[in-house]
This record gives structure tokens, sequence and C-alpha cells, in this order.
């Protein structure tokens, strides 16, 4: 027996998913700019969070530190203003998925470290207990969110949608 959606519930996601996609892209906009602001003003206090991993070259490390604030800004930006929002999705999914990696290394070598992800992290004070699998669950949940945009990622109120003269978005899956 083969059950067929009804012709109201499949006529319900061309309606819902622009708007799915605008709080997608709004909310990921939103985590890359706290994350991104939060760091920005202590760089060197970044590249010591990448240090904590263990997984570079302290030199490496602190580059790549102090210029993941700069990047994450920029995907919030891009986000929010629905501009490239496939290519910050895709940007955004491959850096999600190298931080979700990062936590579960630290996490499997018995680190105690602070991820870092909305501040300045580093290692924990002694007595401190890292909170690795809600880390790893939000920036899985942070990671769908990039998945949909990539999936779909015209949306309204874009400057995506606005460059190709469709703000409208009805039946757009790129």
């Amino acid at each position: 027996m083969t059950v067929t959606p009804s012709p109201s519930r499949a006529g319900r996601w061309p309606t819902l998913r622009p708007w799915l996609g605008v709080a997608a892209r709004l909310g990921l906009a939103a985590v890359w700019l706290i994350a991104g602001g939060t760091k920005v003003g202590d760089l060197a206090a970044s590249g010591r969070a990448v240090n904590a991993y263990q997984v570079m070259p302290y030199d490496v490390a602190t580059v790549i530190g102090a210029a993941l604030p700069f990047v994450e800004l920029a995907l919030g930006v891009l986000l929010l203003a629905g501009l490239a929002t496939r290519i910050s999705a895709g940007v955004s999914a491959a850096l999600l998925v190298v931080f979700i990696a990062g936590i579960a290394s630290a996490w499997a070598r018995g680190l105690a470290i602070d991820c870092g992800c909305f501040g300045s992290g580093g290692q924990l004070a002694a007595g401190q207990t890292p909170s690795y699998l809600p880390e790893i669950l939000r920036d899985l949940g942070f990671l769908v969110l990039a998945g949909f945009l990539l999936i779909w990622p015209r949306t309204p109120f874009s400057v995506d949608g606005w460059l190709a003269g469709d703000d409208t978005v009805e039946d757009t899956d790129e």
C-alpha cells in the first residue's frame, strides 16, 4: 500500500520553503556574526584557542586563529545580505565540519579545552569539565542550516534574488 501525500500538505512546501530559507540564512548569519564579533577584539586569544586543539604548529594555529574571526564576520555579512548564499553556505558547511572534527578530536584525545567557538577558548582551568557533546550537537544543527541553504539558496529579501530579478522565489530550486 503506497501513501501519497495529501495535496494540501504537498502544496504547503513551495510556500513554506522560502521562509524556512530566510530563517536558516538569518540564523546562520547571526551565528557567524556573534562568533566572529566575540573574537575579533582579541586575535591573540583566538590564536591560542586554535592552538589548544594541538593539531598544528603554534605559528600556524595563531595565524588561523587571527584570520578566523574575519572569515566568520564575512560569512555573517554575506548571509545577512543574502549575497553568494550557496557559496557562503558551502564555506559554512566546510568550516562546521572542521569544527566538529576538531571538537571530536579533542574529546577523543582527552584534552580539557573550551572550543573557543564564541569567545577566547583555550585550556580549561583545573576542575572544569569540557562540554563536547553539546558543542558537537550545536554545530550539527548549524550544519543542517548550511545544508538547507546549499540545496535551496534563494530566499526572499536577498541580494541574490534582487540580482536575479526575482525576489518572490516561488519555484527557484537552483
